[in-house]
């Protein structure tokens, strides 16, 4: 009986490490940037979270200075939430107030002409991978096993708001989907009914053009 606990034990905390993980979205994205044009990078977040990044330019042109680059994010609805001009590295942090694709992009200040590639290197960071951990853990002096148990509870709560985002998701996409038919099913009944009607009009004036040429 003991050894049985002791699997299920094993069992939850296996659960709980991967939720952690599939909840703590840390990504370390590579853009080759271009001499003219702009590079963007975009994410899927949901309302009410977290997100931090840093970049930094990186110019195989070991001769010339780094070229300056500049940067801005955007949220869904086209709100400028960061931007910064002639800069070689920074950092943005916001929490999201709209659930949609946040749109991160960058370009080249003036004319790169340097014979090396020009690279951009960020760390996106987003949810529980963005939270400062040291700091709650010296606010609320915590440490060892009880840090890491509140850090498998904001994940698994994470995980928790996922789900149901995604529902609501899905119930949106359901109720588009039921009105897109409901539109469908009555356009192709209107557009029944108009040649049912179209035919019959065209039969009357064939009818009545023969009788007035006495064809019939």
């Amino acid at each position: 009986m003991v050894r049985r606990e002791g699997a299920i034990v094993r069992w939850w905390w296996v659960v709980l490490l991967l939720l952690a993980c599939a909840s703590r979205r840390s990504a370390a994205i590579w853009l080759n940037l271009p001499a003219t044009g702009t590079k963007c990078v975009s994410d899927e977040i949901h309302n009410n979270v977290v997100v931090l990044a840093d970049y930094v330019v990186i110019s195989d042109d070991h001769v010339h200075p780094t070229p300056t680059i500049s940067a801005k994010v955007t949220s869904p609805y086209g709100n400028t939430l960061y931007r910064q001009e002639n800069i070689t590295h920074g950092q943005f942090a916001f929490t999201t107030t709209e659930a949609g694709s946040y749109l991160a992009c960058f370009w080249v200040d003036g004319n790169y002409s340097g014979t090396g590639g020009l690279s951009i290197n960020m760390e996106w960071k987003t949810g529980i991978a963005a939270k400062d951990w040291e700091s709650v853990a010296r606010k609320e002096k915590i440490e060892g096993v009880e840090l890491e148990l509140r850090k498998l509870e904001e994940a698994v709560e994470t995980v928790h708001e996922n789900l149901l985002y995604l529902k609501t998701r899905e119930a949106e996409m359901r109720t588009t989907n039921e009105a897109t038919n409901s539109r469908v099913a009555l356009f192709s009944l209107m557009s029944l009914t108009i040649c049912i009607v179209v035919s019959a009009l065209q039969i009357l004036y064939l009818k009545r053009y023969f009788q007035k040429k006495k064809l019939i």
